[in-house]
């Protein structure tokens, strides 16, 4: 077990019709010039907008809106929305949407509290020294991004998904409704399923320290989504199954999975870092395809782990050997996938890679990570190569 620093200030208030909260938790906060951020029609479509600007004029809150952000969120849009910050004075950000609508309004409040470029802090070439405020209103279960200290952005310009962790981004507050991810396509929902998943899963799989009580919030979170995506499948306005993802997918991302821990394995995420980057695919979905192929690369070297994960959550008869069990353990999380309509593959995921293709992602991956990455078994640029080759 390695020591751990825990710390998770965002305010969540969670619940049928939280949003009308919106309004006293900006001026609780100290924002008086808001900008309200979101993506790029489904907050209109459904009223959600029309609802969250009526509570800041009845409660005379200032306020101007860029809406925009898509799946794997755009440096462009960011500059945009600094720039607007900048011009009307706002002093808070509200993140109406998914985790990209959030990590959207994180860069344009680091970009609008810094000077210089702020695509200088996702290529690590400096750390930002501050951010606006942020507040969210979340609309679909999946990044976490409510409640943690990460943005990812994808640059036009040769296609490049970065990231920036600091603690200054952290949402003040985070409003979480259920009901608000009942409009969402179904297969928006079970790709926001396998990203709550994997942010577990990266934490889980390492081979560097552990503990048991982490483990077991770990397992169970797992067995949870899992129980609730199948229950989603078949009855998307299940209410429960909808509050029960969307209060998982918080708690994966917090850091909670990974306390005592090295910080786990993000390799799975990095790699699909590049697949979305260049083939703008749902992220979920993209992790859901890399996964099972990565898992049977590395399992050799953290074989306790993946038993233990076939056992406690896959429901893996102890018989046999240990990699036995642990292969059957990856089958059955594949065919899990499956059953919720996710890919296990690029060819499922609708992407066709060229072998340059692959190669360029390899080794874009490589240099994101500065040259090699992993936990439950370190990888370099030709590992990653054969992986992408694996799951074609």
């Amino acid at each position: 077990m390695f020591d751990f620093k825990y710390y998770t200030p965002t305010k969540v208030i969670f619940g049928k019709g939280a949003e009308a909260k919106t309004a006293e938790l900006i001026k609780e906060f100290g924002g008086s010039r808001v900008l309200v951020h979101y993506g790029t029609g489904s907050v209109i479509r459904t009223g959600l907008l029309k609802k969250v600007t009526d509570i800041l004029d009845n409660a005379g809150i200032f306020y101007v809106t860029l809406g925009g952000a898509v799946p794997n969120p755009r440096l462009g849009l960011v500059y945009e929305g600094i720039d607007l910050c900048r011009r009307e004075g706002v002093d808070f950000i509200l993140a109406v949407g998914g985790g990209s609508a959030i990590d959207s309004a994180k860069a344009i409040g680091y970009g609008a509290a810094n000077d210089g470029d702020v695509w200088d802090f996702y290529e690590n070439k400096r750390k930002p020294s501050g951010s606006l405020p942020i507040g969210v209103i979340l609309t679909i279960a999946a990044t976490g991004s409510e409640m943690i200290d990460s943005s990812v952005i994808t640059k036009e310009d040769g296609l490049l998904k970065r990231g920036c962790n600091s603690d200054y981004c952290r949402p003040k507050f985070a409003i979480m409704n259920p009901e608000l991810t009942m409009t969402l396509p179904d297969y928006q929902t079970a790709c926001g399923c396998a990203d709550i998943m994997m942010h577990t899963m990266e934490r889980y799989f390492t081979c560097g320290g552990n503990m048991e009580i982490t483990d077991s919030v770990a397992e169970g979170l797992l067995r949870t989504v899992m129980k609730n995506a199948k229950i989603l499948v078949k009855e998307p306005k299940n209410y429960n199954a909808r509050a029960e993802v969307m209060w998982a997918g918080s708690l994966s991302h917090n850091g909670l999975t990974g306390c005592g821990s090295d910080g786990g394995d993000w390799t799975p995420h990095k790699m699909e870092h590049e697949i979305g980057g260049l083939f703008d695919v749902a992220h979920g979905a993209g992790l859901a395809a890399v996964w099972g192929s990565w898992a049977r690369y590395v399992y050799k070297d953290c074989l306790p782990r993946f038993k233990r994960f076939a056992v406690n959550v896959m429901g893996v008869e102890n018989k046999g050997s240990d990699e036995e069990i642990a292969l059957k353990g990856i089958e059955a999380m594949e065919a899990f996938y499956r059953e919720i309509n996710m890919p296990t593959n690029l060819r499922e995921l609708g992407v066709d890679a060229t072998d340059e293709q692959l190669s360029e992602m390899a080794k874009k991956c490589a240099q994101g990570v500065g040259g090699e990455t992993g936990s439950a078994k370190r990888l370099k640029e030709a590992d990653m190569l054969a992986i992408y080759k694996a799951c074609r």
